[in-house]
């Protein structure tokens, strides 16, 4: 079992002004169509469309965004809108899965990668917005004895076959998050697996790396994970980049071919697989944010913190936070005429 599986970061907050009358609520009786994207453009060129927006933005969201979405995201919605605000952050996986039970009933999802929000169609929303990408790195401890080996590799002045041969070693603690509840887990297992064949490393590397699938030794709550590893517990782990950056940890970038963090290479990840617990075939995916709104209530705050997402000024933070921008796409139908209107516009 992984440590600490609980939702973590759950932030409330008082509220200001907002987005504005284009944040009409999506439908609900639209029927889902994800397969290709119905726009694609850049974001707006001015926050134009200022106005006041009631009730709450109950957003569940991947682990990764905690910071960005709790201490810089929230806070500034909360100034722009007369709607509040609060976060929780868990693994995008497991989160889909507590919306379908009814266990938590958030009204804005924001997940890494499109598969937890496409198994809540067509019942909870029938579309989604693409926001940015995040790459995964290894992120790893300074105060491990792999530290000053690691600074080397991330620095070039060691082939990144080393970083492999290292966590193969007997006694090596890794720390990743679990593939069967979180799209990272899913990335990095399969990383792993795809760098064995890359860096032409002996056979059964990466299952000295890995263990078992379920390794409770290596699973950890996406949202606890980096305080392990800046703890000096772990000797490295699997971290998004923009986590690496927002923390202060030191870590070593992947290529593009394996750090899911290049949206033109969809067709490659989705030739890595794996398979997980249930017996399900899950294919890799690029590791973007995608963004919806859940159900009905509060739908106005919902569609305006959604719509808030492709301005460019918080564009600008999510850059600064360490993502990826990509040109924003809506895939589905039926969504709100605000988040529409920002996704269209030149």
């Amino acid at each position: 079992m992984a440590r600490s599986r609980h939702l973590i970061g759950i932030a409330c907050l008082g509220v200001a002004a907002v987005l504005a009358a284009g944040c009409s609520s999506s439908s609900s009786s639209a029927a889902a169509s994800s397969s290709s994207p119905t726009a694609s453009v850049g974001a707006s060129s001015s926050d134009g469309g200022i106005g006041q927006v009631s009730g709450q933005a109950n957003v569940a969201f991947a682990g990764s965004l905690l910071t960005l979405n709790n201490k810089t995201v929230g806070p500034e919605f909360t100034k722009a809108t007369t709607a509040s605000y609060t976060g929780q952050g868990a693994g995008a996986i497991g989160l889909g899965q507590e919306i379908a039970s009814g266990e938590i009933t958030p009204n804005v999802f924001e997940s890494i990668g499109p598969t937890p929000i496409t198994n809540l169609e067509p019942k909870f929303t029938s579309w989604y917005v693409s926001l940015a990408s995040a790459p995964i790195v290894v992120a790893y401890s300074p105060k491990s004895k792999y530290g000053a080996e690691f600074a080397k590799i991330a620095a070039g002045k060691l082939p990144m076959s080393d970083l492999f041969e290292a966590m193969a070693q007997p006694g090596f603690i890794l720390g990743r998050t679990d593939p069967n509840t979180d799209p990272q887990g899913q990335a990095f297992y399969e990383m792993v697996e795809q760098a064995q064949s890359y860096y032409h490393l002996p056979a059964g590397t990466a299952a000295k790396i890995l263990g078992p699938l379920d390794n409770s030794k290596q699973a950890y709550e996406e949202t606890s994970l980096e305080s392990f590893l800046q703890s000096g517990q772990l000797d490295a782990a699997s971290a998004y980049r923009s986590v690496a950056i927002q923390d202060g940890l030191s870590y070593i970038n992947l290529p593009d071919v394996l750090n899911f963090g290049e949206p033109s290479l969809a067709s490659t990840y989705a030739k890595y697989t794996i398979k997980l617990s249930n017996g399900t075939i899950a294919r890799g995916v690029p590791t973007a944010v995608y963004a919806t709104v859940i159900g009905k209530t509060d739908s106005a705050a919902a569609d305006a913190f959604v719509a808030y997402q492709l301005l460019p000024s918080v564009r600008a933070q999510w850059q600064k936070a360490g993502y990826t921008l990509v040109t924003p796409q809506l895939y589905g139908t039926g969504a709100p005429a605000a988040v529409t209107n920002l996704v269209n516009a030149s």
